[in-house]
């Protein structure tokens, strides 16, 4: 089974418009790696403050090489200049246990 890591990004409300033109703009390194499933920007919604920022592994492995890239570091240098939008950042990793996608259920 997969590997997820999702990066939880506090964003002042002022900085918000500004996390999202950065993914919007962003590199596009991490979609090269070998081992990458998936990526995606979740946007809080009725009084959150946190963004997710969701990555898919085929393993522990792949996601761990990744970090330890230069294209993880070109990546996120890319934005550095202007200061970080987010004003704390923690990351939580899982291990898929299960999975369903709607092309696998019979209809």
């Amino acid at each position: 089974m997969s590997f997820v890591a999702i990066n939880v990004l506090t964003v002042p409300e002022a900085k918000r418009e500004t996390l999202e033109q950065r993914f919007a703009s962003r590199a596009g390194e991490v979609d090269k790696m070998d081992g990458f499933e998936a990526f995606e920007l979740l946007r809080p919604v009725h009084g959150q403050d946190a963004y997710l920022v969701y990555t898919r592994w085929d393993s522990q492995t792949s996601f761990q090489a990744w970090l330890d890239s230069q294209a993880f570091d070109q990546g996120h240098a890319q934005h550095a200049e202007g200061g970080p939008a987010a004003s704390h950042s923690s990351v939580w990793t899982f291990e898929v246990a299960q999975a369903k996608t709607a092309a696998q259920v019979q209809r």
